[in-house]
């Protein structure tokens, strides 16, 4: 008898526990494997939207711990209103090969339905999906728009193949303006991967960083009438370097829009991104814990081994430098640490 109530009251806890294998989520938190996207588990607060990891309009924005071939890949909150995402958060532990083809673009099938599986599955090309963004929406999205579909969490950051598929989701991707995204957009996202590849080390001497990219929604710009086509992007990183109780960060933001071939973006420290962003959301933007938050930013990345100028390159999908500008251009990823008291 008393195995029978030990069974019961086993089962009895169980029931309480968070929902682990959730996909689609009332808290990051609710799942450990997902925590981990976030530096010290810390989520981002944005007020009105997610305040001390608690979602406060939960029958709009859904956090979803982007699950992929059984293991989870980043996490993501998400707009279903707008049908973009807010943000991808994801941890930098070091970039995989070339960029994979022929991905077919994926759905988060919790969206649609409570019970549904909790990986994200294959979209449907003709589906009008109510609560989120579907193949269907980007269907001659640049000859009536100009915007193509813009990672969050970019495949050229992903450490292996499946990583890189996961970033296939149309959940982490916004209409971005076809310039902006191969323009200066993409440049930073290759420097960056570059500079944290360098910088970023944790206590057990591998590549550690993490990540958090954004997208601020327009009030009325939208594409096929449903997906919103936002005005600004955003992305900010924090990582420990190999030198004891030192850090690094620094920020990057652009405008959706045209733009010439020559723009870079410059970088800006996580102070200048929450007075920004204080604007767009209102007062009390943080995104990291508080050791990422002073940290200077100079201009210019240190001269090259063998030269006192940097080369301004052209990337492809895979941040190969397809072609060389002129020598002494601005390139807008550079890092200063910054030393940590102990308390």
């Amino acid at each position: 008898m008393m195995g029978v109530l030990n069974h019961l009251s086993t089962l009895l806890l169980l029931s309480l526990l968070p929902p682990a294998l959730s996909h689609v989520v009332e808290k990051f938190s609710d799942v450990t494997d997902c925590e981990k996207f976030f530096l010290e588990g810390t989520t981002p607060n944005l007020p009105g939207i997610l305040v001390d990891g608690k979602v406060q309009d939960q029958n709009r924005y859904k956090p979803i711990c982007q699950k992929f071939n059984n293991f989870y890949r980043f996490a993501t909150l998400y707009d279903t209103t707008n049908r973009i995402p807010v943000f991808s958060a994801y941890t930098f532990t070091g970039p995989g090969g070339k960029r994979p083809k022929n991905i077919p673009w994926m759905i988060e099938p919790q969206l649609n339905g409570e019970n549904n599986s909790p990986e994200m599955v294959n979209d449907s090309k003709e589906i009008e999906y109510q609560h989120q963004a579907g193949n269907y929406d980007y269907k001659n999205s640049i000859p009536s728009k100009g915007v193509n579909r813009g990672h969050l969490f970019p495949s050229s950051h992903a450490h292996d193949l499946d990583n890189q598929k996961s970033t296939f989701t149309l959940t982490n991707v916004v209409p971005q303006v076809v310039s902006f995204n191969g323009g200066s957009w993409s440049t930073m996202e290759c420097n960056i991967r570059e500079a944290l590849v360098d910088n970023c080390k944790n206590n057990n001497n591998k590549i550690e960083a993490y990540v958090v990219t954004g997208a601020v929604p327009s009030n009325t710009n939208t594409l096929n009438n449903r997906v919103n086509i936002p005005d600004l992007l955003w992305t900010a990183f924090c990582c420990e370097t190999s030198e004891k109780d030192k850090w690094m960060a620094v920020a990057h933001w652009g405008e959706n829009q045209e733009e010439p071939n020559t723009k870079v973006l410059e970088p800006h420290t996580l102070a200048e991104l929450y007075v920004m962003l204080n604007k767009r959301y209102g007062d009390g933007v943080q995104l990291f814990p508080d050791q990422c938050l002073n940290v200077d930013t100079p201009t210019s990345l240190p001269p090259k081994d063998g030269g006192d100028e940097h080369d301004h390159c052209v990337y492809d999908d895979d941040c190969v430098c397809s072609s060389v500008g002129v020598k002494g251009y601005y390139l807008p990823v550079v890092f200063v640490s910054v030393l940590v008291m102990m308390m």
